[in-house]
């Protein structure tokens, strides 16, 4: 079984899911410490002034503070500035509904963490690609230890025989810890075509919803390898 663990970010750009995709199991590693200025909380859309960024607001007390005990901040309406922007910047996207509709919903919504707010929308974003693996939350598994070793606890507690990593992680990982635990270790390739987008030249690594609202339903085969023919 091939398993990704992965921290979860808000809207991710379609390599997220590519990796979702490829995976028996996905588990989000959200029982980890905060991190400001990351992807946790922020992405970027396609705009008429070129790639911008759209920010959740959220409560943060101190550094040791966790991902999943990070609360949103509803003392402002961002939920609705943002879903402005978002419209201006994609109504005349060929595809804009009903994704807008349905995005609109899940944020108007309120939520008591980042991580529920983030979860809400991967699941969301997940059916709209139709991609069934199924996703878990680190911490109904307990995990402990250093950086490798608490992926290692993890995989080891869903029997996993492979482990699917990004490449930013051959910084840190101890391979010998995975080959010791019988687990076979892979790093992911990300490559994808390009497609039509608003606002020429083309970006790839904004967030999803500018695939979604360019293809629709065909936004899942752009989860490919560049090479594939579409």
């Amino acid at each position: 079984m091939k398993v990704g663990i992965i921290q979860s970010n808000f809207l991710p750009w379609l390599g997220y899911f590519d990796f979702i995709q490829e995976t028996d199991l996905f588990i989000i590693h959200d029982d980890l410490q905060y991190t400001k200025g990351d992807w946790r909380n922020r992405n970027r859309i396609k705009t008429p002034r070129g790639v911008e960024w759209i920010t959740v607001p959220v409560h943060y007390h101190n550094t040791s503070q966790l991902i999943d005990e990070t609360p949103v901040d509803y003392s402002s309406p961002w939920a609705k500035r943002m879903l402005n922007r978002i419209r201006e910047s994609y109504r005349h996207a060929p595809c804009f509904e009903p994704y807008f509709s349905q995005l609109n919903d899940l944020l108007m919504q309120p939520v008591d963490s980042l991580s529920d707010l983030n979860l809400r929308l991967i699941y969301w974003i997940c059916r709209s690609l139709e991609i069934g693996t199924p996703i878990k939350m680190s911490r109904a598994y307990h995990p402990q230890g250093t950086k490798t070793e608490r992926l290692v606890g993890l995989l080891t507690q869903v029997k996993a025989s492979t482990y699917l990593s990004g490449p930013a992680a051959q910084a840190y990982l101890i391979p010998e810890m995975f080959e010791q635990a019988g687990i076979r270790l892979e790093y992911k390739q990300y490559h994808y075509p390009e497609y039509e987008q608003l606002y020429p030249p083309f970006v790839l690594n904004v967030s999803v919803i500018d695939l979604l609202f360019m293809k629709g339903k065909d936004a899942r085969f752009y989860l490919e390898n560049k090479e594939r023919k579409i």
